[in-house]
Parts: structure tokens; sequence; C-alpha cells
């Protein structure tokens, strides 16, 4: 760094070192020279960190190196006939300087909000929770491939209103149902205003895009494995019944052993257990009723069942066996591991938001395999 040798120099000499530094080193250098060369040239530092911070339109770009605006759009896109010389040029200019689109000037020209809407149930419960993150996860990953931003809104039963003020504002270009919005208003009245939309979970509406897992296949399979080890009063705790996925996998659960020739003991159905006060009480009068194992409809139920089973000092699986409709990491590593079904959630969400952006025209690169699962046997029903 070169020394400052007099007042004279002192401007050009920090012009210098401004020039060297990083941006959080600048933080430090602007509380430096306000106590060592006065506030004169502290303004004179906001004035150069307001020039860099300067925003370029395709009109500013094209201006400073005295092309065309169709021209700089053309190297961005690189759609068009456009030398390769001056895309190089253009792009040059646009990675110095940092040029971002106006994702907004952008939608405007195509009649587009570059946002996708996810409804949410208001009252969605804990044991949705992991399925929600993961399915997110994925639907996110996908969205931001093709500059689209996800806004959440949160469903009241019945209640359509958030949904028509998002149609009516014209906020979304599409939206994605999840599966615990299964109400018929809501989807009627997606269909009537034509909003595009896709469905996570079973629909028997052949003009109705969906993607699901397969709940009841894989309930099923679960649940004859269950029956083939010779359990013969089985139990099931069921999530909230207003969900199609809670109706697909107990319909596996029936199917199961209607093939096996096992009849179903109606008293060890428990549905709606989505607290731990309701699975308590279903874990007590599953015991009375002589229950060899239980099978729960997903992993928060399967985690307060065994919570309840601990209270009780029933050993699991030496008194009783247990499995899940639905793997986690808590159930993976519980103390026994339990049997459970694992889906790729974060797949399925990736699937639904593309089976939407092909909709809207984006031509995404839609993963076309079966939605497979996989029933990862563990000690629990050992």
């Amino acid at each position: 760094m070169r020394q400052i040798e007099g007042p004279v120099r002192i401007k050009e000499d920090f012009r210098y070192i401004f020039s060297e530094l990083t941006c959080q080193k600048r933080v430090n250098l602007l509380c430096y020279t306000k106590n060592a060369i006065g506030c004169a040239y502290r303004q004179d530092v906001i004035m150069m960190t307001e020039e860099e911070k300067r925003i370029y339109t395709i009109d500013d770009i094209a201006r400073e190196l005295g092309v065309s605006k169709t021209t700089v759009s053309r190297a961005i896109s690189g759609k068009g006939r456009i030398g390769q010389a001056t895309r190089e040029r253009v792009l040059a200019f646009i990675k110095e300087h940092d040029y971002r689109p106006n994702v907004v000037a952008r939608g405007l020209a195509q009649r587009k909000t570059y946002n996708i809407a996810l409804l949410m149930p208001k009252d969605y419960v804990a044991t949705e929770f992991l399925f929600f993150k993961d399915c997110m996860n994925g639907i996110c990953e996908v969205a931001s491939e093709y500059n689209y931003d996800i806004i959440i809104s949160m469903i009241d039963g019945e209640d359509i209103s958030q949904i028509q003020r998002l149609e009516a504002n014209r906020k979304v270009d599409g939206i994605i149902v999840s599966r615990a919005v299964v109400s018929s208003k809501v989807q009627k009245y997606l269909k009537e205003c034509r909003e595009p939309f896709v469905l996570i979970g079973p629909s028997d509406d052949p003009n109705i895009p969906f993607i699901d897992n397969k709940n009841q296949e894989a309930g099923k399979e679960l649940t004859s494995i269950m029956l083939m080890k010779g359990f013969r009063n089985l139990a099931l705790l069921g999530g909230n019944q207003s969900y199609n996925v809670t109706g697909s996998r107990y319909q596996g659960f029936l199917e199961a052993h209607e093939e096996m020739g096992v009849s179903v003991n109606e008293n060890l159905i428990f549905m709606d257990t989505d607290n731990q006060a309701a699975v308590s009480d279903a874990v007590k009068r599953l015991l009375e009723e002589g229950a060899d194992g239980i099978v729960c409809m997903d992993d928060v139920i399967c985690s307060m069942c065994l919570s309840s089973l601990r209270e009780k000092k029933i050993s699991v699986p030496a008194e009783i066996k247990i499995a899940s409709m639905y793997d986690s990491k808590n159930l993976e590593y519980n103390n026994p591991p339990i049997t459970s079904i694992r889906f790729d959630t974060v797949r399925l969400g990736k699937m639904a938001c593309a089976k939407l952006l092909n909709i809207l025209g984006e031509k995404p690169l839609e993963d076309t395999l079966t939605l497979n699962y996989q029933v990862m046997l563990r000690e629990s029903t050992q």
C-alpha cells in the first residue's frame, strides 16, 4: 500500500486504498476516514459506493457498448442472430457490472408474475410437518431453476376467499394444492376460474392433474407383511379422516386383510389420533382388546404411540409389534428401530412443480419414472 505523503495527496491515495478493499473492510475504513481525514472525504466515499451499486438496465448496457437493445437481449437469452465477438463483449460487461434481469419487467412483458402458490391447510397438525417440509424443499428447488418464487397460502377449511384474492389480483401464475387441502369446493373453484393447478394427492377427476405417492399400495404391502408374520389382531392408528391420504392408507389396510382372508377387528380401528391424548386412549383400548400388533399411519402418530407404550412399560417388540406407514429419522434411530415405509417426498414435490411448470409452458424436464417406496423391515416387527 502506498504511503500518504501530505494533505494534497490524501484524496487520490484514499481512492487507491478503497479500490483494493473488500466490502467488509470498506465498512471499517469509512469509520477510520471520519476520524482521520474528516467528513468531506467520508461523503466522497459514500458517493463512490453508490456509483458501484448502480443497477444497470438493458438500455444502459446498450448505450455503454454502442449496440442496440435487441443485440443485448439476444446476447443474454442466447437466442437470435448475433456475432460471437459481440455476444462475448456484452456478457463480459454484464459480468463486470453484475447485471441481473429485471424479473418484474420481464413478467409484465410476458404477462407473468413468476409466482406459484402452494395451498396448505390453516389447521394442519404436527403429523403433517415433515411431509410438508420435504415436499416444499422439492417444489422450491425446481421452481428456482425457472426463476419462480413460492407463495404459501393458508386455507381455512371450505373458505376459498384467500384463493379468490390470489386469482383476482393476478398474484400467481399457477397453484399447487397440497394433499391436506382436499376440499371439493377448492378444486371446483380452481376449475371454474381456469387457474392452472396441480394436486398433490389422489384424484378421481380425469381433468385434474395430480401427483401422488402409492399410499394405498404401500399400506397394503406393509399390512400384508404383518399378517404373513402371523399377526391376526392388528390395530390401526389413523390420522385426520378429512385427508385423502388417510383414506388411501386405510383402504390398503383393508385390502391386505381381505386378500389374506383375515377379518378386521373394528374395535381396533382408531381414526383422528393426531394428538397424544387420543393416541394414549387408543393404546389403552387396543391393549384391552388383545391386539398383537399396531400399524400407525405416520411417523408422528407412531412416536406418540411409542411414548404411550413406554409409559405403560410395554416392551417393543417383546410384548407387542409396531410399524409405521411413513418413515422418518426418529423411527429409524429409535430403540428399537421401527419398521416403516420410506417415500421420496422431496421427489414428489419436484414432480408436482415440474408438472405445473409444464402446464405454464416452461417445458421442464419432467421425471416420468414411477414414484415407488421401500418397506424398511426393522427390529420392531421381529
